[in-house]
């Protein structure tokens, strides 16, 4: 039987930079989350949150399946750094306001050192948008982002 984990069990961000709604699944390779659209929404205005903030959900998810092996092997969730990504591609402008959208993240290529690629996909009604994301996760963040870990 899988655990269920809240979004704080698994990603470093807390506050309103704590961007995803819910953990909805996950397996060894992919998680699944959720993202409510509401004006209380990071980044929102009336029209809505603007698409590129969509990259910023991908990378929070990554975080969360990222958390999640530090969970599932006895530690706890590292910080981690998004380096960048190719061909976000996103069929509109804004994520409206009263929207839900699935965020969906698979591991594509893990190396020894930290370097990790994942295939992300955002869904939605009416929404698509894909990207490949490229993170790092450092053993030791302090060594690059020196005071910021606590």
């Amino acid at each position: 039987m899988k655990i269920t984990y809240s979004v704080a069990d698994l990603v470093p961000h807390s506050g309103k930079m704590s961007l995803l709604s819910t953990i909805v699944d996950y397996g060894d390779e992919w998680l699944q989350a959720e993202v409510h659209i509401t004006l209380d929404s990071m980044f929102a205005d009336a029209h809505g949150v603007p698409a590129w903030v969509g990259l910023e959900y991908m990378a929070q998810s990554i975080a969360a399946w990222a958390g999640l092996q530090e969970r599932l092997n006895g530690g706890k969730p590292k910080i981690g750094l998004l380096l960048g990504s190719r061909k976000y591609i996103c069929n509109t402008d804004y994520f409206a306001l009263g929207q839900t959208l699935m965020l969906n993240v698979h591991v594509e290529m893990r190396a020894e050192n930290g370097l990790d690629i994942f295939n992300c996909e955002i869904r939605g009604e009416g929404i698509e948008a894909s990207a490949m994301v490229n993170v790092f996760q450092p053993d030791d963040a302090d060594k690059f982002l020196p005071g910021a870990v606590t």
